[in-house]
């Protein structure tokens, strides 16, 4: 098992949600993204922190694709 970083600290949760929440503007509310992409990063927690950045947004961007939760 890999360290876990905490989701406060994790500059990938950040990033994945500045550039989702900018990809689906009009699309999803920010609060959502924020929800999916943190539900992503805490499924991802056995994965080495060095591909968390790619994984993460990976996740979330096909779960709001799939329209998981979107509707707020």
């Amino acid at each position: 098992m890999y360290p876990s970083v905490p989701l406060s600290a994790d500059p990938s949760v950040r990033g994945a949600i500045d550039r989702l929440s900018a990809e689906f503007a009009g699309r999803a509310p920010a609060a959502v993204v924020d929800r999916i992409v943190r539900g992503s990063r805490r499924d991802l927690d056995a994965a080495p922190v060095a591909a968390l950045p790619e994984l993460v947004e990976r996740l979330a961007r096909q779960r709001l694709l799939d329209g998981a939760d979107v509707a707020g």
